[in-house]
């Protein structure tokens, strides 16, 4: 008998997310099923949540709310920069997207949405912020052994949070 998927499990599952208008944004169609250790803070929260209690072979479907996925749109996040702090050379254009740092100093992706005669306004939310999202889920593997923290970060082709690098 299959053994129910609780936090710690380390699993692989095939899945499709798409927007509410069914606009498909990731698929692990074409790919290796993504592997994560459940609860990890790997991916967000509303997946983690979607697994858990499932078993090898199950399929689920699931909303997840902005808060359990990538937050609400914030404002505090939109930023303006006087055009007087920007270098003359670098080439600012809508859509381009930028490095900010935080307070600590760590990379804080931000993509330019106006440009004024005064300044150019950042928006400093995650891309799906305010989004709710919907996964089509499948489990194809549990009970395996964990990755080394970080080796599935890196390709921007899934929800990981953990890693900082998207």
């Amino acid at each position: 008998m299959a053994e129910t998927i609780k936090a710690g499990d380390t699993i692989s599952v095939n899945y499709t997310g798409r927007f509410e208008d069914g606009q498909v944004f990731d698929s692990s169609e074409g790919r290796e099923p993504l592997k994560f250790t459940v609860g990890a803070g790997q991916l967000i929260k509303g997946f983690d949540d979607a697994v858990t209690g499932l078993k090898l072979g199950d399929k689920t479907t699931v909303t997840i709310a902005p808060a359990d996925g990538y937050g609400e749109h914030r404002e505090d996040l939109i930023v303006d920069i006087p055009k007087a702090n920007v270098p003359e050379n670098m080439n600012v254009e809508i859509g381009k997207r930028f490095n900010l740092r935080d307070q600590s100093g760590r990379p804080v992706p931000a993509v330019v949405i106006e440009i004024t005669d005064e300044a150019v306004r950042l928006d400093a939310n995650h891309a799906m912020a305010g989004k709710t999202l919907v996964f089509d889920i499948e489990v194809v593997e549990t009970g395996l052994q964990a990755d080394a923290p970080e080796s599935h970060c890196g390709d921007g082709s899934h929800g990981c949070q953990g890693c900082g690098k998207h």
